[in-house]
């Protein structure tokens, strides 16, 4: 599969295509990349097709000029290649790295389609350029900006860009209100939930948290969440022996952007919404057990990851065979001493502040 790689820094495209479908915090993670893209083709065109359900995170995006949003479906591929050939794409950029992603590119008829070398399920087969990413560990935004930069972009300039209007914050502000929240009281906002089960820490220490926040650090709580999950949050409310709010399922895309933009620090699992807190700016005390923080933590200065070296941490599975041994290593106490020392650094007007072990950034 290898071929000479060939060299795009001088070349010049019109119309670009990125690939990037799901989930959220990929596109997240994949922002920086574009943004540097945008900066080294600034007469282009660039489209993203991203799945329906995340569009609206990238909509209004100083890079991005379309959004095609499609539903993902393997039945429904005549739909996504349609979606595709709507303009006359001169290059692809894959950065999911999947056989449909890289079918997608091909379809495009682009002269030029680049992606990850080690890009799974037979992709680079569908590529004209493949990138190689070093052995190691890399984050996945530096993973993504490799990418870009072998198109000759200057990928130092990191930059997620959320957007953002006085529309949503006015609009974020009054649902605090009606909520009991009034402006402009610090709070901190938790995410409790994941796609994965072996990424959740138990519910009622989530709920312990809370109340500890609310009764020693007087701070209101604000729990988000999907739309799903939204008596999943209730459920932990109902352990909790202080009042707080439940905004699962209650905010769009942009909205819970803001909301977590305008909180004093945000506590969660590994989740999308934590990749978005990050973006966002808002200092973030990640909690890791399956998955590498070094890989897909929180990017960049002034968060912290707890993460337990259990016989098995770091086993990537999405259900466990342990009981969630390593999750359930994360006790209370641990997660109070680090808030109680991030918060007597004193590094940060507000949040947790920088810590030792943050995600590389």
């Amino acid at each position: 599969m290898t071929r000479e790689k060939p060299d795009r820094s001088a070349m010049e495209f019109r119309e670009i295509l990125i690939i990037k479908p799901s989930s959220l915090g990929d596109i997240i993670d994949a922002l920086p990349a574009v943004g540097a893209i945008r900066r080294r083709f600034p007469s282009a065109r660039i489209s993203w097709l991203v799945k329906s359900e995340w569009a609206a995170i990238l909509k209004g995006h100083r890079a991005i000029d379309e959004v095609i949003a499609v539903p993902f479906r393997w039945m429904g591929i005549p739909p996504l290649i349609r979606a595709v050939r709507k303009r006359p794409f001169d290059l692809v950029v894959d950065l999911q790295g999947l056989l449909r992603s890289a079918i997608l590119g091909y379809a495009t008829k682009a002269s030029v389609r680049i992606g990850f070398a080690a890009a799974r399920e037979g992709a680079p087969w569908f590529y004209t350029d493949r990138v190689s990413i070093p052995e190691g560990t890399v984050h996945a935004v530096d993973r993504c900006l490799r990418v870009s930069r072998a198109l000759g972009c200057d990928g130092d300039a990191i930059d997620f860009d959320i957007p953002s209007s006085a529309e949503i914050a006015t609009g974020v502000r009054r649902l605090l209100s009606q909520s009991g929240l009034s402006n402009p009281a610090p709070f901190a906002v938790i995410h409790p939930t994941a796609r994965w089960e072996s990424k959740k820490w138990e519910p009622a220490r989530f709920a312990a948290l809370a109340d500890w926040l609310i009764r020693e650090k007087k701070l209101p709580i604000v729990f988000v969440g999907g739309k799903g999950e939204h008596e999943e949050v209730g459920r932990i409310l109902q352990q909790m022996k202080q009042p707080a709010i439940n905004l699962a399922g209650k905010t769009t895309l942009p909205e819970l952007a803001e909301l977590i933009r305008q909180a004093r620090f945000f506590i969660s699992n590994d989740s999308g919404p934590m990749h978005l807190a990050a973006a966002v700016g808002t200092p973030v005390l990640a909690l890791f057990g399956p998955t590498d923080p070094r890989k897909i933590g929180p990017y960049g200065a002034g968060h912290t990851v707890i993460r337990k070296e259990t016989g098995c941490f770091g086993c990537g599975r999405n259900r466990c065979v342990r009981g969630n041994e390593c999750m359930k290593a994360i006790s209370v106490d641990e997660v109070i001493r680090t808030i109680e020392i991030e918060d007597n650094k004193g590094e940060r007007a507000q949040g947790l502040g920088s810590a030792k072990g943050s995600a590389p950034g």
